[in-house]
């Protein structure tokens, strides 16, 4: 049957037993409003078949990608024979420390390349499942902030991370000792909080996924021979795709006393504004020398509520580590960087900055800061306890407290 309209003569075609419709454009519409036209009419009388046929689509689509995955993830698998030679059979002598995950050994390669084999306690309860979040996940991360997945073996009762070998011990075994301290001039401390904050942001906005780290703490931070920062340990990490998507929630809370965000460590709320938090603390940390575990007494017992106090009482200078007094370290940088800290670790994540807002508020000292409300101070256990923690030295699955060795 043929139809006249405004936009031209359509043949309508019914096929009998099936009841289909077609319906031709005879004349007048051009090729743009025709795929239009059709594309509309498709959606009115094929909507089942169009929606088997999105779905067909995504799910293709979601097969390659898997498919993708598995192939760079095939592609940096070591055979265990090769690591055992490397690391002389994981011998103590070449073990750099532990932690949740496990031992680290150093190896070399028959190459002579240096790594850092992680290899999984085989008394872990969330090693598997760790292990396989963080190859997938940082093979596919390259910054020059980011510690380097070199592959992984997967062979008998092994289960195994291989690592770019970063020479320098973690920045927490240089922080917190004294000794050691002493090569953290406050120059070299600026440019370690630049690179961790320039690392976060690839994460949370540069990267080929948006990562929520959850762990971040001065011992997931390790240090290259130039003293160069480089974030670590990605097993409590979680990932999302280019949708927007910037948070999530969980009933497993993972991760370390002190860094945690409050909302996440009270209700499971996680977000790129809880990485913001842990990078608050750690900058705090850092210029000051201090672990936020600080025992002072029963009104201040961590760093945070002790810098928020001087804050108020307008006597922040006296958290300067001593060490800098000989140092080059003006009181008005020190000053900022400490108003920086404060306004990443405010109560309302919806207060503090992104990370983008950081590192900019960190290059550009012109950028006025606005007014830092109040912390949060939650840590999650009793006041007696936070002294206990300070004295633990290494880590614990669930909610950690470490002090890695060099790897």
């Amino acid at each position: 049957m043929f139809w006249q309209s405004s936009f031209g003569t359509f043949l309508l075609v019914h096929t009998g037993r099936s009841k289909v419709t077609f319906i031709i454009i005879a004349s007048t519409l051009g090729p743009v409003s025709f795929c239009v036209f059709v594309v509309i009419v498709a959606g009115c009388f094929f909507p089942k078949r169009l929606r088997r046929v999105r779905e067909k689509y995504q799910a293709k689509k979601q097969q390659k990608k898997v498919g993708n995955d598995m192939k760079t993830v095939e592609s940096l698998q070591f055979d265990l024979g090769t690591i055992e030679t490397a690391t002389n059979k994981f011998s103590d002598n070449n073990k750099l420390g532990e932690g949740g995950f496990g031992a680290v050994f150093k190896g070399t390669l028959g190459n002579g390349q240096e790594i850092a084999v992680k290899r999984l306690s085989k008394s872990s309860t969330q090693g598997v499942q760790e292990f396989q979040n963080e190859v997938v996940l940082v093979a596919k991360l390259q910054h020059r902030n980011l510690v380097r997945l070199l592959g992984f073996c997967l062979e008998g009762e092994e289960t195994l991370l291989v690592y770019e070998y970063v020479s320098n011990k973690s920045l927490d075994h240089f922080l917190f000792e004294p000794t050691k301290r002493e090569q953290l001039n406050w120059l070299r401390r600026c440019i370690i909080i630049g690179g961790i904050a320039r690392g976060i942001l690839y994460l949370h906005e540069d990267s080929r996924l948006r990562v929520i780290h959850r762990d971040l703490k001065a011992s997931n931070i390790l240090l290259d021979g130039d003293m160069n920062p480089k974030i670590s340990d990605f097993g409590m990490a979680k990932m999302f795709g280019l949708d927007g998507q910037t948070q999530g929630n969980t009933k497993r809370i993972v991760g370390t006393l002190g860094y945690m965000a409050p909302e996440y460590a009270m209700e499971g709320l996680y977000s790129i504004k809880s990485d913001v938090f842990s990078f608050g603390i750690l900058l705090l940390e850092i210029i000051t020398g201090k672990r936020n575990f600080l025992g002072f007494d029963e009104c201040v017992p961590t760093l945070l509520a002790y810098a928020w106090q001087l804050w108020n009482e307008g006597k922040v200078l006296e958290l300067m580590d001593p060490l800098l007094l000989k140092d080059s370290c003006s009181p008005n940088e020190f000053l900022r960087y400490i108003h920086i800290g404060l306004l990443c670790v405010q109560e309302d994540a919806n207060n503090r900055p992104t990370m983008s807002s950081v590192v900019l508020m960190l290059k550009t000292e012109t950028i006025s800061l606005s007014k830092p409300e109040r912390p949060a101070f939650f840590t999650g256990r009793s006041e007696n306890h936070h002294h206990q923690i300070g004295a633990y030295t290494c880590s614990v699955n669930g909610l950690t407290v470490s002090d890695d060795m060099p790897r």
